[in-house]
């Protein structure tokens, strides 16, 4: 067998196709708190993250990076989300504090999304870059899926607040997406209903 046989020429194309739609069928957003151990293993993990390094990239920039908060960073990560939330709001209560810190805790492997609007080539627009970090995004999502794991992505005003950059230091043209959160599903949901491809694909019509 060849050396730069692709993965089509392994298996039919059909085979292949079928193969892809069940995997993009599987995946669905399971909630930070419906995740547990066991995490995925180093090999596991390893995959994972080589599954972003497959996302297009315009000029080859590599504009995004993935941050992992390990377990003996969680309570940093828990501050930060506390004292961002008091930064935004000084008169939450302690309940209201406390359950922003406790976010940091779920979800045995937590990985946060940078992209870089600003470094490289000046010609490559933020939003191209905002595109290759998604598409890393979603091969990441994909591989757990295949791996069996389950897995969300969460967000919130956080992300863009100072405690939080300084704790990962992010520098200037530099900013947060949102956090990728992977583990053991510990109870399922049912699937939502898709839209199918006539709710979002028109025809470009000319005069």
């Amino acid at each position: 067998m060849s050396e730069h046989a692709t993965p089509a020429a392994l298996v039919s194309g059909q085979e292949c196709a079928a193969f892809a739609a069940a995997l993009m069928q599987a995946r669905q957003t399971i909630l930070p708190k419906r995740l547990g151990e066991p995490a995925p293993s180093a090999e596991q993990r390893a995959q994972i993250l080589a599954a972003a390094a497959h996302a297009p990239d315009h000029g080859q920039l590599l504009p995004w990076r993935l941050i992992e908060v390990p377990q003996g960073a969680r309570a940093a990560l828990a501050e930060a989300f506390g004292q961002a939330l008091l930064a935004r709001d000084a008169s939450a209560t302690p309940e209201q504090v406390e359950q922003a810190r406790e976010k940091a805790f779920r979800s045995p492997l937590l990985l946060l999304v940078v992209v870089d609007l600003a470094g490289g080539d000046p010609e490559i627009e933020p939003a191209e870059r905002i595109l290759s970090a998604g598409c890393a995004v979603q091969n990441l999502l994909l591989m757990a899926t295949a791996l069996g794991f389950g897995s969300a992505l969460t967000s919130g005003k956080a992300l863009g607040s100072e405690v939080l950059r300084r704790l990962f230091g992010l520098g200037p043209g530099q900013q947060a997406l949102c956090f990728v959160n992977i583990g053991s599903v510990l109870s399922a949901k049912r699937a939502r209903t898709r839209p199918a491809p006539a709710d979002y694909c028109a025809v470009l019509q000319t005069p």
